[in-house]
């Protein structure tokens, strides 16, 4: 089979695309992929280190706004059309998946146009720019949620899969996690991460939660700050909490982070829609904080979601205050009721075979092409 994936931007676009990647090389090993993205995204540095071929093409997104940027967008996406279809008729797929951000939408048009059975994977509650306009001309649009179904009224075929990156980390090792954060085996782990660029205000209530941790004396605390924000968070935190509790670490990123999930007990972090694929795959009940700074406002929306289901407690940002999260934190870890509850509640809506979802509806395309 051959595979055309197209998904850029942002983490929360790429990684299912790779998951996705990994999937189809897993069950068909002959399996020929390309990746097509732009040259400015995260995609361009993320996906040659997944050994995965790449090709680029020049797009921008549309701005919400009426504006003359607008307009050289319209010319862009054309000239990215034209491209696209030299690169599919050169490569020849036999499907194209596109999983979100701007750059998938001339790649996928141009697919359709050219009758390449075509997927879409939407990731979030709220749908974007790029997957509302691609939902009419591919052959099948795959969510995250259900309850998105709705937002596609003009698509030709929805399929509700879950999020790729949930089959990815269920194959996780606990143990590998334990072992490299030097933590004994089947200790309880509450990690806190801002997500891979850090976000300050999340740094801003760990620094007012450090000097209550030794409040739950069996529980270790990993804390992953963002490369930009390590130093002066772990300078502010020694200067507010000294000694330091032993049982925190304060870590600029994590490079294992499928393994130290599936070691952890508790997640504090952002509600973007791959990691909460993640969690809800493990089962990990977590304390949301989403960002308010993304378009429609679609994290609390993810975020909601889990909570409707009892899986999760939301704390807007604006909210967001040291000792009220931990007061939460301290909650939920001293109530193994709760704990047990919100951990059922999750591993309900984990979709783990999401993966094998797609690259089945992949096949089925192309058989019903043939």
């Amino acid at each position: 089979m051959r595979v055309v994936l197209s998904g850029g931007g942002t983490g929360g676009h790429i990684y299912p695309a790779v998951a996705i990647a990994r999937q189809c090389q897993t069950e068909h090993p002959d399996t020929q992929i390309l990746y097509i993205g732009t040259t400015k995204g995260l995609e361009s540095t993320l996906i040659p280190k997944e050994n995965i071929p790449f090709e680029a093409i020049e797009i921008t997104g549309f701005r919400r706004k009426l504006s003359m940027e607008n307009v050289k967008t319209v010319v862009r996406f054309l000239k990215g059309v034209s491209r696209s279809k030299k690169i599919l008729k050169e490569f020849k797929p036999d499907v194209v998946i596109g999983t979100g951000g701007y750059v998938c939408g001339p790649v996928v048009y141009a697919a359709s146009k050219l009758g390449i059975p075509t997927m879409i994977h939407e990731q979030n509650a709220i749908p974007g720019l790029t997957n509302n306009f691609l939902s009419r001309y591919a052959d099948t649009v795959a969510l995250s949620f259900k309850e998105s179904q709705n937002q596609f009224k003009q698509a030709k075929h929805v399929l509700f899969t879950g999020n790729p990156r949930a089959t990815a980390v269920y194959h996780a090792d606990r143990k590998k996690g334990y072992a490299s954060l030097g933590i004994p085996e089947g200790s309880r782990i509450v990690l806190i991460v801002g997500g891979s660029r850090g976000a300050k205000a999340i740094n801003e209530a760990m620094m007012g939660m450090a000097s209550h941790l030794t409040r739950l004396p069996d529980v270790y605390f990993v804390y992953v700050t963002g490369e930009s924000y390590y130093a002066n968070t772990l300078e502010k935190i020694q200067q507010t909490v000294n000694p330091m509790p032993k049982r925190l670490q304060i870590l600029p990123y994590l490079h294992n982070m499928p393994d130290v999930l599936a070691a952890t007990s508790l997640v504090i972090g952002r509600s973007g829609a791959s990691s909460l694929a993640e969690m809800t795959s493990l089962g990990i009940p977590s304390i949301l904080i989403p960002s308010p700074n993304v378009t429609n406002n679609h994290q609390e929306a993810n975020a909601r979601s889990l909570e409707r289901a009892n899986a999760a407690e939301v704390i807007l940002e604006r909210e967001l205050e040291g000792s009220k999260l931990f007061a939460l934190v301290e909650n939920i870890m001293n109530d193994h009721a709760r704990w047990d509850k919100m951990s059922e509640a999750a591993r309900t809506l984990g979709q783990p075979d999401s993966a094998e979802r797609i690259v089945q509806e992949m096949i089925r395309l192309t058989e019903q092409n043939r």
